[in-house]
Formats: C-alpha cells, sequence, structure tokens
C-alpha cells in the first residue's frame, strides 16, 4: 500500500465520511475513489451500448465454456 500526503477542505471530507458512513478519512476516501473507478468503467461499457454487436445466447456461451460442464 502506498502511503501519500494530501491536502483536502475539512467540511468535504466531513461530509464524505458521514455520506459514506466511513469510521475514518482514510476509509472514506478509499471508498470515494473506488466508487469513482466503478462510476467510470460502467460509463465505458455503457458507452459501447450499440458499438459491439453481441450475438451469442447465455445457453451458447455457458456450454462453450469447458469450465462450466
Amino acid at each position: 500500500m502506498a502511503r501519500t500526503t494530501v491536502t483536502l477542505p475539512q467540511d468535504l471530507l466531513t461530509e464524505l465520511m458521514s455520506m459514506v458512513d466511513a469510521k475514518s478519512k482514510t476509509e472514506a476516501v478509499i471508498t470515494a475513489i473506488k466508487d469513482e473507478i466503478r462510476l467510470r468503467k460502467a460509463a465505458r461499457i455503457k458507452s459501447l451500448a450499440g458499438v459491439i454487436e453481441f450475438t451469442a445466447t447465455a445457453d451458447e456461451l455457458r456450454h462453450r465454456d469447458p469450465r462450466l460442464g
């Protein structure tokens, strides 16, 4: 884990801690970072709507995958 020093406005940090129900500043910041990453990944996936053609059915995928039997 990397140690980093950042300067944050106290009011934003206090609001963040209450919004994510964090017990520490570190927990609040980690939660916020994870949420931001998740949201950006979801946005990237949504931007592909209508761009990628996917024609395989769930059954076809399931039966072609040797891990699933």
